[in-house]
């Protein structure tokens, strides 16, 4: 499974990132390592089942209009006499045979396998995903013609599904923009069909349409990925330049027309000089996977210390880690919006924890000047910066 999920990441293509990332889609047909078991219909029912998915988490959609949570659901008065909305397992049927989409969003958060994707995808990326889920089984749209303000990664689970892509009309359209898109085109200047194991990027601003128009079902994960424009580095450069006075001064309102060009000239003297520096943009990303978002997961049954004991596993949580080697015989481990320094002796064995796989306690020792205590500690360090996880053990 792990090497088959990889392949999402390498299905993309060597040239992806320099031809084809922000600028254009990108279709791979599944005839490589298979990625289609990433889900399957019984991790959906299983989620559906046991999993309070609230809704707009989880949606019924059609024609794009969300369809009103009574009409697949019941609502329940808990012990403490909360109300939530309990699945009506009939009544989804209907409405999903009727041509509603089934939505889920953020599956990478209850499925390890959608998890172990979309930290994949991170890591090869080097953006923030998450993972929604959509399923259907008519040609009736659950959205209709519409564009993404992200860029996506389509992994085709199950069935088929058709897909209309008519391009771009307003280039790199944000959130909350200025603007909103021209209208597409009528006709659409691509359409093809996803089948089980085919993966499609797609830019965002791009519009497009998708139906299960070929009388079958479809299963699919859509990967959003988290822009990082240049509307993000000028919020990052005011927040720096903070520490100079004129940028915590309050704005002369009420000043002279000469205090005003003032105030303008040295805010705008400051910004330069931030700019001309052409390695702003290479510090903002490294701060930017400093501070990456951390899929946490407790360490239980160890809430005091990891023991040093030679069977327990270790598995690192973040995917835009770095490590450095400085000056003086130490090493610099940033992750999750905080670093450690460790003697350099520590070196083999965190470089064994940055490729993210699991390893057992004895496995990192090996080869190492490090003690199964020593080692124990560092782990205890990264678990309560809540950056790693261990478990199992005798």
């Amino acid at each position: 499974m792990t090497a088959e999920r990889h392949a999402v990441v390498a299905r993309l293509g060597e040239d992806f990132l320099a031809e084809a990332f922000g600028r254009s889609y990108r279709l791979s047909r599944g005839d490589g390592p298979s990625v289609a078991d990433i889900i399957t219909w019984d991790d959906v029912n299983e989620l559906l089942a046991r999993h309070r998915m609230e809704s707009p988490r989880l949606r019924l959609s059609a024609d794009g209009a969300v369809i009103p949570l009574d009409a697949y659901t019941v609502p329940e008065v808990a012990k403490r006499r909360t109300v939530f909305h309990r699945m009506h397992p009939a009544a989804l049927h209907e409405q999903l045979a009727k041509g509603a989409t089934l939505v889920i969003d953020a599956v990478d958060e209850v499925i390890p396998g959608v998890q172990t994707l979309a930290s994949d995808l991170e890591a090869a990326l080097r953006s923030k995903v998450q993972v929604n889920l959509y399923a259907s089984w008519t040609a009736r749209e659950g959205f209709g013609v519409h564009w993404d303000d992200h860029d996506v990664v389509v992994v085709q689970i199950d069935g088929s599904k058709r897909w209309k892509l008519y391009g771009p009309t307003r280039t790199a359209p944000m959130h909350l923009d200025m603007a909103e898109p021209e209208p597409p085109p009528e006709e659409p200047t691509v359409e093809f069909v996803l089948t089980p194991g085919d993966v499609l990027y797609l830019p965002r601003g791009w519009w497009h349409a998708v139906s299960a128009s070929e009388g079958e079902r479809s299963l699919h994960l859509t990967c959003g990925l988290s822009t990082t424009t240049g509307a993000d580095l000028i919020v990052w450069l005011s927040e720096i330049l903070r520490s100079n006075d004129i940028v915590r001064a309050d704005l002369p309102r009420f000043g002279t027309s000469g205090q005003k060009r003032e105030t303008v000239s040295a805010l705008r003297d400051l910004l330069v000089e931030e700019l001309c520096d052409e390695g702003a943009i290479d510090r903002f990303f490294a701060l930017r996977d400093a501070d990456e978002r951390v899929r946490f997961r407790p360490s239980l049954p160890f809430v005091d210390r990891v023991p040093a004991d030679p069977k327990v596993k270790a598995r690192l949580l973040t995917t835009r880690h770095t490590l450095q080697v400085s000056e003086g015989g130490t090493v610099v481990f940033t992750a999750g919006g905080s670093s450690w320094t460790f003697a350099d002796l520590a070196l083999p064995l965190l470089e064994r924890l940055a490729d993210r796989s699991e390893y057992q306690l004895a496995d990192l020792v090996t080869g190492t000047a490090l003690t199964l205590d020593q080692a124990a500690g560092l782990l205890t360090e990264l678990v309560t910066g809540q950056v790693l996880t261990v478990g199992g053990g005798t």
